[in-house]
């Protein structure tokens, strides 16, 4: 029988395989060898080289505010950037999530995570410091390099800096003024194409699979969409108007987008729900770890509602992912149909509901879960933060839409 220690090392490291899908991206990057022909994927190639190597000293002419990695300081110019990175997932990529794995793995492991999560040299060397790793650094950081930097999660230079030098899309009009701050940027159009986000959302062809599916293959749905045929990147939903809030399935209103719904009673006397998958440019949901419940109900005047029928939407597999339960995720332009046989009768005034709800981080709940189950191996620190990742990957479930429709008469359905 495997000892205690064993099976917790196994499930953590199980667990961290998917409660950090980024970090094995970067173990596996997408980046091929670029062709001389196609000026982004050279691009790439360069600007995701794993590990980022650190920025250096910054040119003699630059400000300190120029030159901190801090984006604190980025947001001294580019404000409407900074609110919306302030309120969004990349903001919170070293929250108690991964916090508390990184207590238990050793440094090698968690710098795959961190590759993605906390992507800097300078972010990496904070973290190490903070964990008592033995590599890291003797000397404080340098002045440029924020104390709380480490914990930031994906700053704005994660993206946009290299070597000291900014890095950005194509101005909207004009060029970029070299004699600006920071000496200006250099203009990419790597920026604005879907494979920019490759790096950290999609595994190639020889990553982790489970069920032959591999678990992070968001760039490749997006390819077979006609989303892509139409030239809609990723950008074109997840940062309109160049936002830098990144919404996903935690966002009631990109769910609603991505759905087109229907609701009806037949003449045959069923409930039947019509969920197509018109908005979204990959499956939905794109990969594991959310949930979303897909719910019909026959609600009476008095109050009270009888469930008619539930249906999971999204792709299941244990905590150790080794095993696949079910796969009933929508792939672009697809569809779901849910439906129930109503019953004999029901009062007069009653409507048939639609509900749907999502659980964003639902796999981890259950991979949180299993770990609690070994609570007492775990130091105070650890479980602290192990505890308070369960209860903010719960309290992230919502309610995305409740739809109704009157009911005639029973026994009058249909028309």
């Amino acid at each position: 029988m495997e000892n205690p220690q064993g099976l917790k090392r196994r499930r953590l490291l199980a667990a961290l395989a998917l409660l950090v899908p980024a970090a094995l991206a970067a173990a596996w990057l997408l980046a091929r060898p670029a062709p001389a022909a196609d000026p982004v994927a050279a691009f790439l190639d360069r600007h995701w080289q794993r590990p980022i190597a650190p920025q250096g000293r910054p040119p003699a002419g630059h400000s300190a505010l120029e030159a901190s990695l801090d984006p604190r300081a980025c947001g001294q110019c580019h404000v409407r950037q900074y609110q919306d990175w302030q309120g969004s997932l990349h903001r919170q990529a070293m929250t108690a999530g991964v916090l508390w794995q990184l207590r238990l793995l050793p440094q090698d492991q968690a710098n795959e995570c961190l590759d993605c999560h906390a992507p800097l040299a300078e972010q990496k060397a904070l973290v190490a410091l903070a964990q008592g790793w033995s590599s890291a650094p003797k000397a404080p950081p340098p002045a440029h390099v924020p104390a709380t930097l480490g914990h930031d999660g994906l700053v704005c230079a994660a993206c946009h800096v290299r070597g000291h030098a900014r890095f950005g899309p194509p101005p909207r009009s004009g060029a970029p003024d070299a004699n600006g701050p920071h000496g200006g940027f250099e203009v990419s159009a790597a920026f604005e194409d879907s494979r920019f986000c490759a790096a950290c959302h999609q595994f190639p062809e020889d990553g982790p699979r489970v069920a032959g599916k591999l678990h992070e293959d968001t760039l490749a749905q997006w390819r077979q969409s006609r989303h892509a045929a139409e030239g809609r990147q990723c950008q074109s939903c997840h940062m309109p108007d160049r936002q830098h809030r990144w919404p996903g399935i935690h966002s009631a209103d990109m769910v609603r987008r991505a759905l087109d719904v229907t609701l009806e009673a037949t003449a045959d006397g069923r409930a039947v729900a019509h969920l197509g998958n018109v908005g979204a440019g990959h499956y939905f949901p794109t990969y594991m770890v959310p949930k979303v419940e897909v719910e019909l109900w026959l609600a009476t005047p008095d109050g009270q509602a009888r469930r008619l029928a539930q249906e999971t939407i999204g792709w299941e597999v244990n905590v150790e992912l080794t095993g696949e339960r079910f796969d009933t995720r929508i792939p672009p332009g697809g569809s779901r149909r849910l439906e129930a046989v109503l019953p004999p009768s029901w009062p007069a005034g009653s409507e048939l509901e639609l509900r749907i709800r999502v659980a964003p981080r639902e796999h981890y709940e259950r991979t949180y879960r299993s770990v609690l189950e070994q609570a007492d191996k775990l130091d105070a620190g650890t479980l602290r933060l192990l505890r308070q990742a369960y209860d903010e990957a719960v309290a992230t479930r919502f309610e995305a839409l409740r739809l109704r429709r009157p009911l005639p008469p029973a026994g009058k359905t249909g028309g």
